[in-house]
């Protein structure tokens, strides 16, 4: 890969995640002052279960539009674009219901951009597993700086969150169009139904392994879905304004544990990676359960093991199943 390549994706990689980073973490409390007196607790969990919708169903978009018509980058850049616009639209909301389905509409818009940015870093590498992480890293330093602009500016509840990130999708949508070419790699005559809704990938279900991988994968993110719709409010209870920057404590763990992957991938071992996120993941909350306004210390330790959570899990995920699924899968 040549260092233009990688710089490319370096900087998409960034945007990526500073979008998200920027108003993600800070909608709860957002929310919290934008909707006063309208229930707000229930509509967080709604709101925040939006992305989880959404990921659901852009598998099938990326799979029926992504992978047969459009370059990768080309569509990447359309989404953010229309994005961009969503994302400024959402702030002037001023009921629950309608800031919901804004922020549905704009996740089925995001969402797919993820994988998108993938391939395009992967269709560049020749080694994944050695380069991935070291190109995905700078999407971990975006959402840091997301955090730390955030509190420097002492804006965790205001409206800029969105307008900044509106700003920022807007700069990846035509940045996205510098990126190098990722052309569909499906034919459309050739695809059956069942590639488009992604049947052929449930031969990954034949290995034990892959499946008791797949499941645990379910358990950890149902307790996570509650950590990023409360903990922005959670935490804000005993930071107050420094909240977005103290929560990137974990996005810098993640950066340090993100570089070390590739050493640890082939000395460990996948298994034992896996085994080392999950376990993490328990301990975290356990942190936040017993941490509070006198102990402020576990609160701390919750965060910074968010680098050992997500690292040594999801990261692994994503490339043990890359490897695992092969070409015509992916």
């Amino acid at each position: 890969m040549k260092l233009s390549t990688g710089i490319s994706l370096a900087i998409m990689m960034f945007l990526q995640y500073y979008i998200w980073g920027a108003w993600y973490v800070t909608m709860g409390p957002y929310m919290d002052l934008a909707f006063a007196g309208q229930n707000v607790d229930v509509a967080k969990g709604a709101v925040y279960g939006a992305g989880a919708i959404a990921t659901i169903i852009s598998p099938f978009f990326v799979g029926m539009i992504a992978d047969r018509y459009f370059a990768a980058q080309k569509l990447m850049g359309i989404l953010h674009l229309i994005g961009a616009g969503l994302l400024f639209y959402a702030t002037t909301m001023t009921l629950t219901s309608g800031f919901y389905w804004v922020i549905l509409i704009y996740s089925l818009l995001y969402m797919p951009t993820i994988a998108l940015s993938n391939s395009v870093a992967f269709a560049q590498m020749s080694d994944p597993g050695k380069q991935f992480p070291w190109i995905r890293v700078f999407g971990t330093l975006g959402w840091i700086v997301a955090g730390l602009v955030i509190s420097q500016l002492e804006i965790t509840d205001k409206p800029m969150t969105f307008q900044i990130a509106a700003g920022c999708s807007a700069l990846l949508g035509v940045f996205s169009f510098l990126l190098p070419n990722t052309p569909p790699k499906a034919n459309a005559e050739k695809m059956s139904w069942g590639a488009i809704f992604g049947a052929d990938a449930f031969v990954l279900f034949k290995s034990r392994a892959y499946t008791i991988f797949f499941i645990a994968a379910i358990l950890i993110c149902i307790p996570l879905s509650f950590y990023y719709g409360f903990a922005g409010s959670y935490l804000k209870e005993f930071f107050g304004e420094a909240t977005p920057g103290k929560m990137a404590m974990g996005q810098m763990s993640e950066a340090l544990f993100i570089i070390a992957i590739p050493f640890l991938f082939y000395r460990i071992g996948v298994k034992n990676m896996l085994i080392l996120g999950m376990s993490a993941w328990v301990l975290r909350y356990v942190c936040f359960a017993y941490g509070g306004a006198s102990n402020h210390a576990l609160l701390y330790a919750g965060i910074i093991l968010h680098g050992i959570c997500y690292d040594f899990f999801f990261v692994t995920g994503y490339m043990y199943t890359e490897k695992k699924a092969g070409e015509k899968i992916k």
